[in-house]
């Protein structure tokens, strides 16, 4: 079992933000920014390419809501999936990250 469903099942405590029957978004406990936190899907999908688009449409509202919360919809928001090795994705469960509350830096990547 991965750790956002250890997380979903209560095995491991975590800070929430906002949760529904379908979603859940909490903390990130390495944040890279003033406000960085994850918002997941209950379900278990491994990544953004196999979630059902009638869920995502779901999420979606789900994140607005999240983002209405922390009061970040007026000054801005980065939103992350990572999807895949090449991708960068650690945890594989779909993810979001939220990162706000700053002026967010540039990506990291390759200079072009």
């Amino acid at each position: 079992m991965c750790i956002f469903c250890k997380i979903v099942k209560g095995e491991i405590p975590n800070r929430t933000i906002l949760e529904s029957e379908e979603f859940l978004c909490f903390e990130d406990i390495n944040p890279a920014c003033k406000i960085h936190v994850l918002i997941i899907p209950k379900e278990h999908y491994d990544s953004f390419d196999v979630i059902p688009p009638k869920i995502m449409a779901n999420m979606t509202e789900f994140i607005h809501k999240v983002a209405s919360k922390l009061g970040v919809r007026q000054s801005g928001y980065r939103l992350i999936t990572n999807i895949g090795n090449h991708g960068g994705q650690e945890v594989s469960h779909l993810h979001f990250h939220l990162l706000a509350g700053e002026k967010v830096g540039r990506l990291v990547g390759k200079e072009s």
